[in-house]
């Protein structure tokens, strides 16, 4: 009997076992709440693209995603973060150009490199933008322009080293040639940090994305001198472009938003992500959203998304390389 027994509760255990096995199987992504890392600190254009995500999303994906600000290390830390977690699809990336190109380029050290992820897509282009403090007495890229040529000590704000907010000045200094060094960095945990510290007039000026700072230009209490997009932008129609100004070269700073996981994320939670960020072509309301930052819908497949920052990749590692700011 006690053998018979033994033999029942073995099939049972066995039986049990095949069942949890088949409904792990069976079981569609996501089972539950998915944390969306933003690698920046709030209150930038990576805060306002994961945030609205995080509120968009779940409608399409069926559980709450939850925007996490991990900061540092220009946005270091929480990519890292990511790219060490587990591939299941519960841990994603708000991906951004200066913590997933720029930093890459610039710095060897920090342990990824640009196309170490898996790619989901992309969802906007970022326009970038100069801006000074209204009481700087710069009214005019012309006035900006002529102070920095005369070698007039300037600082400016970045959310960190190798972010685009600084690679950018780099590029302005060398198209407009003027001495890269003798311009004052300063570093801040983000984009929104970065431009209040304008607003304030810790600094003089900063590259910024568009869609961190246009409430404060609207406000007026942030100048947008230039903007680095072909076009004049309708948010912003009285602002000239780069090319107006004399400095086309100055159109490769443009940001961008997308969405990363970590590395041999499974193919069923790629593709459920792609039908996301498909979904949000038709989605009204976050598109008013991104449209009234300044942001341009852009909305691409992982494959397009990899060969797109792939290019992008390109120009800034030649520029860093040229400029002699590699860090190995």
């Amino acid at each position: 009997m006690k053998f018979t027994f033994n033999i029942f509760r073995s099939l049972l255990v066995g039986l049990v076992g095949s069942l949890l096995l088949a409904m792990s199987a069976l079981a569609e992504y996501p089972e539950r709440p998915i944390t969306l890392v933003v690698p920046y600190g709030p209150g930038g254009a990576a805060d306002l693209s994961g945030k609205m995500i995080a509120a968009t999303a779940p409608g399409y994906i069926g559980q709450p995603v939850l925007a996490v600000n991990k900061t540092g290390a220009a946005g270091v830390v929480g990519s890292t973060f990511v790219i060490n977690s587990d591939p299941d699809g519960y841990t994603m990336l708000s991906a951004r150009v200066g913590s997933q190109m720029g930093v890459p380029a610039m710095n060897k050290t920090i342990g990824y490199e640009w196309d170490d992820y898996t790619f989901i897509g992309m969802l906007e282009i970022n326009p970038f933008v100069l801006v000074v403090n209204p009481e700087s007495g710069l009214n005019s890229f012309a006035d900006f322009e002529a102070k920095l040529k005369a070698g007039e000590e300037m600082s400016y704000s970045s959310a960190g080293v190798g972010t685009l907010l600084h690679l950018a000045t780099a590029v302005m200094a060398d198209s407009m040639e003027i001495d890269f060094e003798k311009l004052i960095h300063v570093p801040y945990k983000g984009g929104g940090a970065a431009a209040n510290a304008v607003v304030s007039g810790q600094v003089d000026f900063s590259w910024q994305n568009l869609s961190a700072v246009l409430a404060s230009v609207e406000a007026g209490r942030l100048s947008a001198l230039a903007v680095t997009m072909p076009e004049r932008q309708e948010v912003i129609p009285d602002i000239p472009t780069v090319s107006e100004v004399g400095y086309s070269a100055l159109e490769k700073i443009i940001g961008w938003s997308a969405i990363y996981g970590p590395p041999d994320l499974p193919d069923e939670v790629v593709s459920k992500w792609a039908e996301v960020l498909n979904s949000l072509k038709e989605d009204r309301a976050w598109l008013r959203m991104t449209r009234s930052l300044g942001n341009i819908v852009s909305i691409m497949s992982p494959e397009e998304t990899k060969a797109f920052v792939g290019d992008q990749y390109m120009v800034f590692d030649n520029a860093v390389n040229e400029l002699g700011l590699r860090i190995e």
